[in-house]
């Protein structure tokens, strides 16, 4: 696996850990943007791959994940995490000044990346979606209906078929593992209305990315979120079969060449 290493800064609601992947001469920058419940150091081996495609790359634990400060799985506003991923990229972008910067969410996470790229496209060379919560996401609205939502944790076997990554899932301690808390069911509800309001992701290559057994975030519910917000240049990749995280499953290297040969196609000069 690729070298890493962590520092913290003050985001917008405390102190984050960051994790960094290092490449002397990038080609790219690679942002990545973990989803609900979950850290970022679950995406060692899709780091991993982009360094050997020539990336440095780049990530933190959202407020209330991993090793960042913050009440477990409370997000209060995801425009603050927005911000906060911003952050990233400017350190990204200090320490590679003039290196293109490629995006890539998933889950919440590409719920949070579609929002960033309405905010901050312009400086983005290419986004990636993988399993994006965007669009209808049925599970916000029957959780609200509860005062106080149910404790209905992730089943780990909803991410992949391969068993070991809900085994490894279960037994993180960095994972999340309670219920939804409002608060955060309502900060989605929001950040779903202002994304679908919120315009098209212009001309910025993008990469859906998701399987069509996804029972934790059902494909039909995301295609209509995509369809409101896609640019000019939209690329899906549907696997039949998969389950929720694309990038753990049994055909994780046809999903991650995806990946690298759309990127390979959206950095300049290609």
């Amino acid at each position: 696996m690729a070298e890493s290493r962590e520092r913290t800064f003050t985001g917008t609601r405390g102190r984050n850990t960051a994790r960094e992947w290092p490449h002397e001469q990038p080609r790219y920058l690679a942002i990545l943007v973990h989803g609900y419940g979950e850290h970022i150091g679950r995406y060692e081996h899709v780091a991993d791959r982009l360094v050997r495609h020539g990336a440095a790359v780049y990530g933190l634990d959202h407020v209330g994940h991993g090793k960042s400060e913050g009440d477990r799985a409370l997000v209060e506003d995801f425009e603050d995490v927005v911000t906060d991923v911003h952050a990233v990229e400017e350190h990204a972008r200090a320490e590679h000044p003039g290196v293109p910067v490629v995006l890539i969410g998933h889950s919440m996470g590409g719920m949070i990346a579609a929002r960033y790229a309405q905010r901050y496209g312009s400086g983005l060379t290419a986004l990636v979606l993988s399993g994006p919560v965007i669009g209808e996401w049925g599970a916000v609205p029957a959780l609200l209906a509860f005062e106080e939502p149910p404790d209905v944790p992730i089943d780990p076997s909803t991410l992949s078929r391969d068993p070991s990554v809900g085994a490894a899932y279960a037994a993180d301690p960095l994972v999340w593992h309670g219920p939804f808390k409002r608060a955060t069911l309502e900060s989605f509800a929001a950040t779903l209305e202002t994304i679908a309001k919120g315009g098209t992701f212009g001309a910025l290559p993008t990469l859906w990315v998701h399987g069509d057994d996804d029972q934790l975030v059902p494909l039909a519910g995301s295609r209509a979120g995509i369809e409101a917000v896609k640019g000019s240049d939209l690329t899906e990749r549907i696997y039949p079969g998969a389950r929720h995280e694309v990038f753990n499953e049994i055909n994780k290297d046809e999903v991650l060449d995806d990946v690298t040969s759309f990127i390979d196609r959206a950095l300049p000069g290609a």
